[in-house]
């Protein structure tokens, strides 16, 4: 799917070259911090080979990229000694 987003000109006023680029990022920003993107969709969506091209440009931008906390370790750690004999 494309889509196509017209923008006034007395809004939009930009000599840059590269704002395409950087509308198409602070989309991708947004929706993975609304988790409305995967990162999958946003290596699609910006060209990225990669998926540690993903990860860095989020960390980049100040968004952690993988969610996964203390208590997931935690559980996951009590997991593993249930199943694994020491």
């Amino acid at each position: 799917m494309n889509v196509q987003v017209k923008i006034p000109d007395e809004v939009f006023q930009l000599e840059n070259p590269e704002a395409s680029r950087k509308i198409l990022e602070a989309v991708a920003l947004e929706g993975f911090r609304a988790k409305q993107m995967t990162t999958a969709q946003i290596k699609r969506l910006l060209g990225f080979t990669t998926r540690m091209q993903v990860h860095e440009f989020l960390s980049k931008n100040g968004i952690p990229w993988l969610d996964y906390s203390i208590e997931d370790a935690e559980r996951e750690r009590q997991l593993l000694n249930t199943i694994l004999p020491r």
